[in-house]
């Protein structure tokens, strides 16, 4: 059955080369990576072992800054492949690395003691024996990817290793983990089959957005083929998608198989103390939760949705690796409840769902309907003062619930009734901001704050993250105008000299009264609309 092996290890103990010397792929494909030296981001080759079967590998970065990385790579993998350097032995990262693979379930692989042409005999016997106690249960190959020597006993470690296993026969689940464009083809996404096959011409659901997508093309490492299986590496075409549409953490699943949800409950394996908020890692995703606990049992309430199933795994990570859990229940009501924990863990749980009636109502019980409130405001005790909204569902039932359970849809978002910002405790700030416009635009980092200000008229946003005083913004306004009275149109240039300000200040300002309507460029020049005199 096909396969996926993942790197793991320290930086600087030679995942890379170790990678290129197996395959002849250089895994390092960005300017900053090869500048650096260092891997970045996940990489991709084909392995081919003594048996003539192909495995797929995933190289992923050792810095502990990209450890979030390292987990989205090594996320479906089914062997794995610990790298650690005969000269410095293991390190930080090895230790780290090899706990998130005990927390996914990972447990079959092969310890590569690298560079062994650069330490004498017995400082190499030191790192087998130190390699063997590190993994007991694994083999250990030393091995140089300078040389060449060893790299044939790895493939062959690496064949023992991946005999054996069970094919995933759920439904389809491949968790995105790059989206990018080609020319003449479109969007392709890439990940790892978890589950499932796809082939040309299947039609997925692009989770959590809730959009059906059909495949154009599969290809497994740049091969075209009929169908992919679990386990393979896989890369699909999906026509009539825009790139920005999907992103690192979404899953193409089977329609109707899965949904998203904005809790899991887990059954817990802790490395240190779990604070009350954490990291969680699923799949390709990575989302902030707060941790509901009892005792050896959490429930996760996440701050956006994760496509998960019964048994799955999650990293939960606060600074650095504190635990993580198998998943007992993947759309649980919300609740803190023991005896809730001990009926999932014995795979009692229900899943609700609303049902379309063939008259096109929908229809629920009222424990959803209730699950489904309480959802909701327990999203709510998170939101910014600024904007106290949370995403609407995409599902189709979604404005039918809403609108039963008196919520209120303004776009994208949903409010609790009557529900409005407000700038609460960031009054202080609000002020200092305002005390220091005038005509010469400042930087506003904080953007939801600039555009709060700007509806209710207190600043006026120029070009990328600046803002002028509404006041200086009328009275350019009024020059502007006046100058068009005697002139039929004004350069930059000499908008600059009626201001007594600087050009980029100018330019700001003439592009804002572009997107306004009050001007019209015509080549290097400014046209005053007719709305504009009116106005």
């Amino acid at each position: 059955m096909p396969l996926t092996v993942g790197t793991a290890g320290h930086i600087d103990h030679g995942k890379t080369w170790l990678v290129r010397a197996l395959t002849g792929k250089d895994t390092d494909r960005l300017p900053e990576e090869q500048a650096r030296g260092i891997s970045i981001d996940l990489g991709y080759a084909p392995l081919d072992l003594p048996d003539g079967r192909r495995l797929s590998l995933v190289d992923v970065p050792g810095h502990e800054r990209f450890v979030r990385t390292m987990v989205a790579g090594a996320s479906g993998i089914a062997l794995f492949l610990l790298v650690v350097d005969a000269v410095e032995g293991a390190r930080p990262q090895t230790h780290e690395h090899l706990a998130i693979l005990r927390l996914l379930g990972v447990e079959r692989g092969v310890v590569a003691v690298t560079k062994m042409d650069a330490v004498e005999p017995e400082t190499l016997e030191l790192a087998l024996e130190e390699a063997r106690e590190l993994v007991p249960g694994a083999e250990v190959v030393a091995v140089s990817a300078k040389t060449g020597i060893g790299l044939d006993e790895l493939r062959a470690a690496l064949a023992r290793a991946a005999h054996g296993g069970e094919r995933n026969i759920a439904p389809t689940r491949l968790y995105v983990d790059r989206v990018f464009t080609l020319h003449g083809i479109g969007t392709v996404v890439t990940g790892t089959l978890w589950s499932g096959r796809i082939h040309a011409g299947a039609v997925l659901r692009a989770e959590p957005a809730g959009r059906d997508v059909r495949v154009r093309t599969v290809q497994v490492h740049d091969r075209e083929v009929d169908v992919a299986e679990a386990g393979q590496r896989v890369a699909v075409a999906l026509p009539g998608v825009e790139r920005s549409d999907l992103r690192r953490g979404d899953a193409l699943v089977e329609p109707g198989a899965y949904r998203p949800s904005y809790r899991l409950d887990i059954e817990l394996e802790e490395l240190a103390p779990i604070p009350a908020r954490v990291l969680v890692h699923h799949g390709t995703a990575t989302m902030l939760a707060r941790v509901v606990r009892d005792g050896g049992f959490a429930q996760l309430r996440l701050e956006s949705p994760v496509v998960a199933a019964r048994n799955d795994r999650v990293v939960l990570r606060a600074g650095t690796t504190v635990g993580g859990g198998r998943v007992l229940d993947p759309a649980p009501a919300r609740h803190a409840d023991h005896d809730a924990f001990e009926r999932a863990a014995r795979g009692e749980t229900r899943v609700h769902a609303p049902v379309r009636g063939h008259d096109g109502r929908w229809t629920y019980s009222d424990e959803w309907l209730e699950d489904f409130r309480v959802g909701l405001e327990d999203r709510f005790e998170t939101v910014d003062p600024l904007d106290p909204g949370v995403p609407a569902p995409t599902e189709p039932w979604g404005a039918d619930v809403l609108a039963r359970l008196g919520f209120e849809r303004r776009g994208a978002k949903v409010y609790r009734p009557g529900a409005a910002g407000s700038l609460g405790d960031r009054a202080d700030e609000a002020a200092e901001l305002e005390a220091r416009l005038g005509l010469e635009p400042i930087k506003v980092d904080d953007a939801s704050l600039a555009r709060f200000l700007e509806d209710r008229g207190r600043l006026v946003r120029v070009g990328d993250g600046y803002a002028v005083s509404p006041g200086a913004y009328e009275h350019a306004k009024s020059l502007l105008v006046r100058e068009h009275e005697v002139a039929d149109r004004i350069t930059l240039a000499r908008f600059r000299d009626l201001l007594g300000s600087s050009r980029r200040t100018a330019q700001l300002l003439l592009e804002r009264f572009d997107a306004d309507g009050v001007t019209r460029r015509v080549g290097d020049e400014r046209v005053l609309r007719r709305g504009a005199l009116r106005g």
